[in-house]
């Protein structure tokens, strides 16, 4: 082997060994350098090592030194800071929709972002509350296909299921293909959702990723996507349900401004209303999620309009309340969920 060649390998060896058992606290001396060549038929004088490792700063290597009893080089800045790394390695730790065998994957190749002891602090595990983990693997892959049709603005087919009593999939619409411009994914309630223009009912829907399966990206160019924005869209989405969309108008106590400046931004208007409250107006999707809300803040807000909102929400109250004034009759007026209703 050339001179030449022996010096860019000699280099390589020396950039991997300090990235992966350097830090700041464990440098790496100039014997553990030259042994480590020797593994590799390599031999290296005091003077070289200097050299080489001027070399590796000058090839972008944040190459740090410690002289004294204990000393060496190191790898100073990363292109992450361990306590980054620790905050990707809970995120995937705790993400609902990785199995736990590609969140192990994960971790291990983050890991190797850090020093092997580095590395040892991002071996933890993190605990959420009741959290089930995947057991639909391919859903990391789609969310990749996803993320290219998207990008693309190309047309997607796929199969969309649901899971019945005895634990097994079940079709949508007896398996036939959904077709749909893809417009964005968005991420709510630990779970991934694709939103864009459904070609068969022309309109605005949404699916969850991973009961979508046998995803095809096509040829087709894709509906434009005009002012959607994925933020506005999740905005609207309580819990990612379909319902009937509306400017929501409520009457709140101050208290609450909080909580609304929480669920739709500062942006939202909040004009004062009396003493102690103020009344929004919202862009919402009606639907069970979002009367969940309401009811979860109690009589500090009221719904004034549009009127069949005020009655919806009304009517909701009092199927509910049915249940305990007569606990043995079924609420009457119930709707069952249509055909293609996305809700969980």
């Amino acid at each position: 082997m050339s001179q030449t060649a022996n010096y860019k390998r000699k280099l390589l060896i020396l950039a991997r060994l300090l990235l992966e058992r350097s830090d700041e606290e464990h440098p790496v001396s100039r014997q553990e350098m030259q042994e480590e060549l020797a593994r590799w038929d390599l031999s290296a004088e005091r003077k070289s090592i200097y050299d080489d490792m001027e070399q590796l700063r000058e090839l972008g290597l944040d190459v740090q030194s410690r002289r004294g009893r204990g000393g060496g080089w190191y790898i100073g800045e990363r292109d992450f800071e361990l306590a980054e790394l620790k905050l990707l390695v809970d995120a995937v730790q705790s993400s609902r929709f990785l199995t736990k065998r590609k969140s192990d994957a994960l971790i291990r190749k983050l890991e190797g972002l850090a020093s092997v002891h580095q590395a040892r602090q991002l071996q933890r595990q993190v605990y959420v509350d009741r959290r089930i983990k995947t057991m639909n693997e391919s859903i990391f892959y789609n969310v990749d296909k996803l993320h290219g049709a998207i990008a693309a603005n190309r047309v997607i087919t796929f199969r969309y299921f649901e899971y019945n009593g005895r634990r097994e999939r079940v079709f949508r619409r007896d398996g036939a293909r959904y077709k749909l411009t893809p417009f964005g994914l968005i991420w709510d309630s630990e779970n991934y959702y694709l939103a864009g223009w459904d070609e068969l009912h022309k309109e605005l829907r949404h699916y969850r990723v991973d009961k979508m399966t046998d995803i095809s990206v096509t040829g087709m160019k894709g509906a434009s996507r005009g002012d959607w924005t994925p933020e506005g869209y999740a905005r609207r989405h309580f819990g990612m349900f379909s319902g009937v969309p509306c400017r929501l108008r409520l009457r709140c106590e101050n208290r609450l401004a909080g909580v609304v400046i929480d669920r739709f931004g500062l942006e939202v208007s909040l004009v004062p209303d009396g003493e102690g409250r103020f009344t929004a107006a919202l862009d919402v999707v009606v639907s069970p999620p979002l009367w969940g809300w309401l009811f979860g803040l109690g009589a500090g807000v009221e719904v004034l309009s549009p009127d069949w909102a005020v009655e919806d929400f009304q009517s909701h109250l009092e199927r509910v309340a049915a249940l305990y004034r007569h606990p043995c009759e079924e609420p009457a007026g119930e709707e069952g969920p249509k055909e293609d209703a996305q809700e969980e």
